[in-house]
């Protein structure tokens, strides 16, 4: 491990009193603990009641308008992340400053009359870059060293828990503070099983200072997996509440707890806006209120992942900048008829005596007329002086970049025309041959080939890339980014010779997406390269208002100087959340990096969101598919049925395959409907452990349903069981079986056997398979 820079605190003023002095409307110390059946509260029983709110995602000067709310839902207790790189961005330099103070925000849900339960991680998820993990942990070397016991990795998470603790400790119910509950880690089951990890993690907290009660929690699946008798485990769930709790009775006696339960859930660019149904969340809610069972809701207030923190799911499939997640108080604060039906239900459950406060008013919301961005400042023309020379590219990560643009130069010999191809490209990149665009390269297909024209001299080769986020979930964490090389030119027939002597120059957008110094100069019409565009508008009332980024192609905002966040045309979001605070009265600068070019450089502000509106027409190029699945006369590895139900099952064949396509074949569903559906699908290497994904790709799904719902065939190995692929419905003739997943490994991999998630849901549910048949080989597809 390198040694960090000396420690640096940036500490904001509420902050920095919190480390040594209690403030004035703090309880006495008090005692948390957990019971045979219930927590108890000073001895008393406590049933929680509760809602996940990052603060992160909200503007400071609204933490109380939307706990207040959350309050008012019938909600007791507050569930708060830590993203880990939020506050150390640059190794050894923590900031708790404004947007960062974590303290403040705790003072405020104690004075509002919420406790808050603690999720501090060192790994986080929650559709954030990178998990919460640092991007400069993957400075070291190594594909599979985050969250395990790899000193590279343990040593800096417990600096970072010890930090925590020593900003935090003091907010404890035993100082009088309101923090019940500290989580260890988070949802591990879903990555590993190293329970020694996992107490290693433990003793971090403990050493932090942290002596309220620890715990753990887990999807229902695998709750079992890695609950240890030193950690309480609570399930995580966003349905069947009777399957989590019975999970949970199974490892351990004690209070009963969904540590997640989904009121909606997350949207990714190019993908429907996703939503979650009331009323049946209202009786799973209920189900747990009579069993005496406690809750935290995922989300009560999802937010806006302002800034470039937004995350990707795997295998790439990144996270849009709205954080809505159909949650009962929508991105803005708003509240509706959700809301009130959650408020409704938990009503019925409350302690004697016990009342609900109403909601605070709805914050005041502005429009902003429609103006234009006439200056303009190309990217290729502001880029930094000063290059990096290297011979093959390298990720990013090793030239200490932490993310953003990043030009890649070379000189190209004369010659035939010939295939340009990339080890791997992190994320998207879009290529010129002496100033004449020839292709994009994109990580979502694995695109990493274009063709370049003959050359009858030399002539330079100009890669722009864009990094737009590191995957949050399962191994692929280890997501660094950048050209990979070797790089390669063939011409027709001929060998792969290597493409080296490389300039490398990036714009470093850091932690907060800083601009870079820029000349600008006046617009000229239809400016289709990428560049940053500014302009300005008046408001002479600061309020919230919803940028219309609809005339734009794919990029990133800036309001005043602050990175409000990235936009993509592509949808499902075609509005951007702009707080009122962040406005002031009188003119207000905009900087708009757009990487394609706008149809026209305007903005306007509108008085309500767009968050279901897809246009995947404006999508990067992508040649029309010509896969088709060769089957005939293949005899399967493996056949066989399914157990009914939705739990998850592994599945041996009677002998290992080895090839780079897996192909799963579902011949009927249990429901006798002639649809299937996979809520995920992981495979086991010999030694019974799950294959590495992060180079999978769908090569081939016979359907996809994407009308009704996303029910796209990535879905199926996204590491997420609470979506799922599904066969086509809604058509006027429906697929019908056999429906047919073909998996591109990425190379030969041998396959002793599958792990099965069915659909999650209640019996009945459409799409459980019943019968099916596996085939595994080197060309499962015809391109």
């Amino acid at each position: 491990m390198t040694q960090p820079p000396r420690r640096r605190l940036l500490l904001g003023t509420a902050a920095a009193v919190g480390a040594t002095l209690l403030p004035p409307f703090a309880r006495a110390a008090g005692r948390f603990a957990i019971g045979e059946r219930d927590f108890l509260l000073d001895g008393k029983p406590l049933q929680i009641r509760c809602g996940e709110l990052h603060f992160a995602r909200v503007p400071p000067e609204y933490w109380r308008h939307r706990l207040q709310a959350i309050k008012a839902m019938g909600l007791n207790t507050v569930c708060a992340y830590l993203f880990w790189n939020f506050h150390e961005w640059r190794e050894g330099e923590f900031d708790w400053r404004g947007q960062r103070d974590a303290a403040a925000f705790c003072r405020i849900a104690q004075e509002e009359g919420l406790w808050v339960i603690l999720r501090p991680g060192p790994y986080a998820c929650a559709e954030w870059e990178m998990g919460g993990l640092p991007w400069w942990l993957l400075k070291q070397p190594g594909e599979a060293f985050l969250r395990t016991r790899a000193p590279a990795f343990v040593l800096p998470a417990r600096r970072w828990l010890a930090e925590v603790g020593r900003v935090l400790g003091p907010l404890q119910i035993t100082q009088g503070g309101p923090i019940l509950m500290v989580q260890v880690e988070n949802e591990y089951g879903f990555f590993g099983e190293d329970l020694d990890y996992l107490r290693t993690m433990r003793q971090a907290v403990l050493d932090a200072g942290f002596d309220v009660p620890l715990f753990q929690c887990n999807p229902t699946n695998a709750v079992a997996k890695t609950h240890i008798p030193e950690l309480f485990s609570v399930a995580n769930f966003g349905s069947d509440p009777r399957a989590g709790f019975a999970a949970l009775e199974a490892v351990q006696q004690g209070p009963l707890m969904c540590g997640e339960y989904y009121s909606g859930w997350f949207d990714t660019w190019g993908a429907p806006h996703r939503r979650g149904e009331a009323t049946k969340a209202v009786a799973d809610i209920e189900t747990m209120l009579a069993a005496n069972g406690s809750f935290s809701l995922y989300m009560a207030h999802g937010g806006t992942t302002f800034g470039l923190w937004g995350g990707c799911d795997r295998p790439f499939r990144p996270d849009t900048t709205s954080y809505d997640y159909d949650a009962p108080i929508g991105e803005a604060g708003w509240i509706g008829t959700k809301f009130e039906a959650y408020r409704t239900g938990i009503a019925r459950h409350l302690a004697a005596g016990e009342t609900l406060p109403p909601p605070p008013a709805r914050n005041a919301v502005t429009t902003v007329a429609p103006f234009m961005l006439d200056e303009c400042a190309p990217v290729l023309a502001n880029l930094p002086r000063q290059a990096i020379e290297a011979v093959s590219p390298r990720p990013i990560e090793e030239y200490d970049i932490s993310r953003g643009i990043v030009v890649y130069r070379v000189t190209l010999p004369a010659g035939p025309a010939a295939e340009l191809e990339a080890a791997k490209v992190r994320d998207l990149a879009w290529v010129s041959l002496d100033g004449k665009p020839v292709g994009t390269l994109d990580t979502r297909h694995r695109r990493f080939k274009v063709a370049l024209p003959a050359r009858t001299q030399p002539a330079t080769l100009e890669i722009l890339l864009y990094t737009i986020a590191r995957v949050n979930f399962g191994v692929e964490i280890h997501d660094r980014k950048g050209l990979h090389g070797p790089v390669t030119l063939r011409a027709r027939g001929g060998a792969a010779l290597p493409v080296e002597q490389w300039e490398i120059r990036a714009i470093d957008f850091d932690a907060d997406g800083k601009l870079p110094p820029l000349a600008y100069a006046p617009a000229r019409p239809r400016e289709k390269r990428a560049a940053f565009w500014r302009g300005g508008f008046i408001v002479a009332t600061p309020a919230d208002t919803f940028l219309d980024m609809s005339d734009w192609g794919q990029g990133i905002v800036w309001i005043n100087g602050r990175c409000l966040g990235r936009y993509w045309s592509i949808g499902p979001t075609q509005t951007m959340y702009l707080p009122g605070p962040w406005l002031r009265a009188g003119r207000n600068e905009v900087v708009v990096l757009d990487l394609t070019g706008p149809r026209q450089p305007r903005l306007a502000g509108l008085a309500t969101p767009v968050l279901d509106r897809l246009r995947p027409e404006l999508d990067l190029p992508r040649p029309p598919s010509t896969v088709r699945p060769r089957l005939a006369g293949l005899a399967p590895v493996h056949a066989s049925q399914f157990q009914p139900g939705p739990g998850t099952q592994d599945v041996r064949f009677d002998r290992p395959a080895r090839g780079r396509h897996f192909c799963i074949e579902a011949l009927d569903a249990f429901d006798g409907k002639p649809c299937a559906a996979i809520a995920e699908l992981a495979l086991l290497g010999a030694d019974g452990k799950t294959l590495n994904q992060s180079s999978w790709t769908v090569a081939y799904a016979s359907s996809e349903e994407a009308r009704k719902e996303d029910g796209s065939a990535l879905n199926a190995i996204n590491g997420q069981a609470t979506d799922y692929w599904h066969s086509a419905y809604s058509a006027a003739q429906p697929a019908r079986p056999p429906h047919r997943l073909i998996l591109d490994l990425g190379a030969d991999a041998e396959v002793a056997g599958m792990r099965y998630t069915p659909r999650q849901g209640p019996d009945g549910v459409t799409g459980r398979i019943r019968r099916y048949r596996v085939f595994v080989g080197g060309a499962l597809v015809s391109e």
